[in-house]
């Protein structure tokens, strides 16, 4: 199988003739450590890189810079649309967001790619012969941020999935699958549950694969896929999955194939793209020369496939392979039985300069082309009309005893002369009203379904006439959710006996 390293150029260049412009930050904790060792061997290599250093992550967060980032230095990242990222502590609570997310959404890098490789038997694993490729949709499900404290007792984080960031990712999925060599592409979602967030992303999955006929695909309930991933991740090639499930299940297989330490990440976008290590920042042990700096070299590699520099990519990484299995490991993966020496961060970086121009004996060596971006074909929505036909609307009402029956009479009688009427009550997804079981644990957030009784389409002056009468009465809303159906189907989850 053919190693391909991600590009989002429009074209696959050959060698770059000049030093290319990339943007580099030093990071938090043990970041100064791995990012020296870095720089030192792809210098080592020869790699024709013109670094622009900016500052980033917890100092900056400290100064009163709520990003993590000053304004200044999205100058350099734009310049440059390259960016070699070591990584950074986001300070616990007072409302900072982590930087990793900032910068993705900003620069618009739509696609996480996570490689996984067994090392076996030069690094322990128990799964010999493991090498897929994680491929997570970045932009978009509950990493948004998007959180509101709605009651004393409740709160909420919007989890946002788009036609068209499915789209994208599910034929980056493929492309990248076709352009390595790979045959098989498998989807995870939890569409069993969540319908119409994860049930989209997975229908567009299957309406793009399509368009392969020539990759294999599967779809998979994320909680069996990852139970598969941790037990026999041979199965697999390419994984491609929302935000959150990628974030989780990509830790799960580095882990799994040898070591998160081992790991890389590509963030890449249509003019922009970011590398980094899959491993936070680990402060417990920075200043220690203890630190492995194959993550953030991985990143590295893949960082020089995507600026035009494939052979200095297939350089670097050779030496790396031959040094891991001389047996030249750093404390994380050393094991007395395979190990041959114990180093620091500078020894190792000094092993594998040491071992440029020579190939691993036993893994597979590297061969790298420079892969271009896959095409992208916007999906462009269709006349659907869209009706409103009702809306949901949250309360806050935390009178004792919390008896829904005595919540759903006060509600008929507040929106009694309105054109809307109740439904049904739900307490955290849960129907209480009417015929509830009074063991349900109920909070003090009530969702409230309001239809016109003969059907048809709502107003907005119906729903502001019903909320009017909800506030007369003393009844307190916190949100509200408005119903539609496109073309006739719902677009809304239904409650159970609805």
């Amino acid at each position: 199988m053919e190693r391909t390293l991600t590009n989002s150029s429009p074209s696959s260049p050959s060698e770059t003739p000049s030093p290319a412009p990339v943007t580099i930050a030093r990071g938090d904790g043990i970041g100064p450590e791995i990012m020296a060792a870095t720089l030192q061997i792809l210098d080592a290599a020869g790699a024709r890189i013109a670094p622009e250093e900016i500052e980033i992550g917890e100092k900056v967060y400290l100064r009163g810079v709520p990003a993590g980032v000053e304004p200044s230095a999205w100058d350099s990242l734009r310049r440059t649309r390259v960016f070699l990222k070591a990584p950074i502590t986001t300070p616990r609570g007072g409302g900072y967001k982590s930087l990793n997310v900032t910068t993705r959404t900003a620069l618009g890098l739509f696609a996480n790619v996570r490689p996984c490789v067994s090392y076996h038997p030069f690094v322990n694993s128990g799964h010999p012969g493991m090498n897929l490729v994680i491929v997570r949709e970045n932009e978009e499900d509950v990493y948004t941020g998007i959180e509101h404290r709605q009651t004393d007792e409740v709160v909420q984080c919007l989890k946002l999935i788009s036609r068209p960031a499915c789209e994208r990712i599910a034929r980056y999925a493929f492309e990248h699958a076709r352009r390595a060599g790979r045959t098989k592409v498998t989807c995870f979602t939890k569409d069993n549950i969540m319908k119409l967030t994860d049930g989209l992303f997975r229908r567009v999955f299957e309406e793009t694969a399509k368009d392969y006929p020539d990759i294999e695909t599967e779809s998979l309930i994320v909680d069996i896929g990852a139970a598969f991933l941790a037990d026999t991740p041979q199965r697999f090639q390419v994984l491609v999955m929302p935000n959150l499930y990628g974030d989780i299940m990509s830790d799960i297989a580095a882990q799994i194939s040898g070591s998160v330490g081992l790991c890389g990440s590509a963030n890449i976008g249509s003019q922009c793209a970011m590398f980094e290590a899959v491993h936070g920042s680990a402060p417990d042990i920075a200043g220690k020369d203890l630190a492995n700096p194959s993550g953030l070299l991985q990143a590295a590699v893949m960082m020089l496939g995507h600026i035009g520099q494939p052979q200095t990519a297939q350089l670097v990484q050779n030496a790396w392979l031959r040094t891991i299995e001389d047996g030249i490991h750093t404390g994380d993966i050393f094991d007395p039985e395979r190990s041959q020496s114990k180093v620091g961060t500078e020894a190792f970086a000094l092993a594998v300069c040491a071992r440029l121009g020579l190939e691993p004996r036993h893994l597979p060596p590297a061969h790298y082309h420079v892969a271009g971006s896959p095409p992208v074909h916007p999906h462009r929505l269709g006349t659907e009309r869209r009706a409103l036909v009702g809306v949901d609307v949250f309360l806050c009402w935390s009178a004792e005893p919390r008896d829904p029956n005595v919540l759903g009479r006060a509600v008929e009688a507040a929106t009694g002369t309105t054109t809307l009427r109740l439904r049904a009550i739900t307490n955290r997804g849960v129907k209480v009203f009417p015929g509830g079981l009074p063991e349900t644990l109920c909070t003090d957030q009530w969702r409230c379904r309001f239809v016109r009784p003969e059907g048809g389409d709502v107003t907005h002056d119906d729903v502001l006439a019903l909320l009017a009468a909800l506030r007369h009465s003393g009844l307190d809303f916190v949100k509200t959710e408005q119903l539609y159906t496109f073309d006739g189907e719902r677009g809304y989850a239904s409650i159970p006996t609805e």
